[in-house]
């Protein structure tokens, strides 16, 4: 692609980096073909292609956001099937995350938009304060209906019937390895997932310490900057990535880390991206450092050489998070394992494409998300799953929402598989 960024301009180094991604892309249009947004709207403007000329037009002349281009960009999930279809090797994740601040920092939204997407980086990545909100959206529940904004319905429908209660397994502290050490791990605890599903973590736990594993959930750690830094906000998503690089460095310095393992892949592909949130800046090398230890926890598990299990007559229906195979290109570990422990595993028609959840976009976009929702929904029950499983909780509770069949953590599976106790969605049926 042709680009005519003004040397003044270049001279920024997020111009440049832009001016590198844009002049990469060459007009293909295979992203298209696997852009859930494109699939449902069939706007071209709503497809990376299009997305790509919107935000080389307003970097280029340099103006601010328009209503339009906002429009597109916002409809963006952030998925990245994109760029495992990109033949180019377009750098589109960082592209759409420039074009994000660029629209924060220039573009006036609605009160009602402002004050929302306040209200959310204000409250998800405080486990405490999100889950005094989900017990509001419980109360709300039955009035839901009376509420005319579809987000804030959303919002009322995404909470559990039963908000969990707080685990202490995820207060800061280490988890000595059951029998002989043979690693040092750090676990990232998550922020929505503390509130969300706190049988995530205590699984987690339990099996990386059967396998040997020293596990520390840091003093300092929290939210990874996420969902921040999808809503343009940098530097509230970078001062939290500080944070925890902070805590692991400390941890890695005093008593060392192998590793530091993620059982959410949304916040997995985040942190892999540490060293290019930082740059060259006084946090660079620490960043470096954190991204380049962080692993998925199906990718450690590989490394710890998971047992095998006797076949277990339970049909699982893989859901591959978006975040897991397109932003962090970790495809086969999951089934892999799930297969090893002794689980029959099923693949959905167009894995490939996103259940909608994507970080808070089910809660700002929630008629596309409940479309694309549904359209997962029906490929997963199409193979007849007596459960499914994903590795993101977005992801779970996304689908979870739409279906009969139990949606449940990777982890819980193979925990269980190990010795561990049935995941608690599957307690009330007549799985074995």
């Amino acid at each position: 692609m042709r680009t005519s960024f003004t040397p003044e301009q270049l001279r920024d180094p997020t111009i440049a980096r832009a001016n590198r991604i844009l002049r990469s892309c060459v007009h293909c249009g295979l992203c298209t073909a696997t852009c859930p947004t494109y699939q449902v709207l069939g706007d071209e403007l709503d497809s990376p292609r299009g997305r790509i000329y919107l935000i080389k037009d307003m970097l280029e002349s340099g103006r601010p956001a328009d209503a339009a281009t906002v429009t597109h960009i916002d409809r963006c999930l952030s998925c990245l099937a994109c760029m495992s279809t990109c033949p180019s090797g377009v750098d589109y994740m960082h592209l759409i995350g420039q074009a994000r601040v660029h629209v924060e920092r220039t573009w006036r939204r609605p009160w009602h938009d402002r004050a929302l997407r306040w209200l959310l980086a204000r409250v998800i990545p405080h486990p405490g304060r999100f889950r005094l909100a989900l017990l509001g959206a419980k109360i709300a529940r039955p009035f839901a209906s009376w509420i005319p904004d579809a987000r804030l319905r959303a919002m009322i429908a995404m909470a559990p019937r039963q908000v969990p209660p707080v685990s202490r397994n995820d207060d800061a502290q280490v988890f000595p390895a059951r029998g002989a050490r043979r690693m040092r791990v750090a676990l990232l605890t998550g922020c929505a997932q503390k509130a969300l599903n706190t049988d995530i973590n205590d699984a987690t736990i339990r099996l990386l310490r059967r396998l040997g594993c020293e596990v520390v959930v840091a003093w300092g750690m929290g939210c990874c900057g996420a969902l921040a830094h999808h809503m343009g906000r940098v530097e509230e998503s970078h001062a939290q990535a500080a944070h925890n690089i902070a805590a692991w460095m400390a941890e890695k310095r005093g008593g060392g880390l192998d590793a530091i393992v993620i059982n959410t892949s949304g916040c997995g592909t985040t942190v892999k991206d540490y060293g290019h949130m930082f740059g060259d800046g006084p946090l660079a090398a620490d960043a470096a450092e954190v991204a380049g230890l962080a692993l998925d926890v199906s990718e450690l598990l590989v490394r710890l050489d998971l047992p095998e299990g006797a076949p277990r007559g339970l049909r699982i229906a893989y859901h591959a998070a978006c975040s897991l195979q397109h932003g962090q290109q970790v495809k086969e570990a999951p089934k892999d394992l799930l297969r090893r422990a002794g689980f029959e595993v099923v693949e959905p028609a167009d894995s490939h494409l996103c259940c909608g959840s994507a970080g808070t976009y089910n809660l700002l976009q929630p008629v596309l998300s409940a479309e694309l929702r549904r359209r997962k929904v029906a490929t997963l029950e199409a193979k007849a799953p007596q459960v499914i499983a994903a590795g993101n909780i977005g992801c779970i509770v996304q689908i979870g929402a739409g279906t009969a069949v139990p949606v449940v953590h990777m982890v819980e599976l193979l925990d269980w598989a190990t010795g561990g106790p049935k995941p608690r969605a599957l307690q009330d049926g007549a799985l074995v």
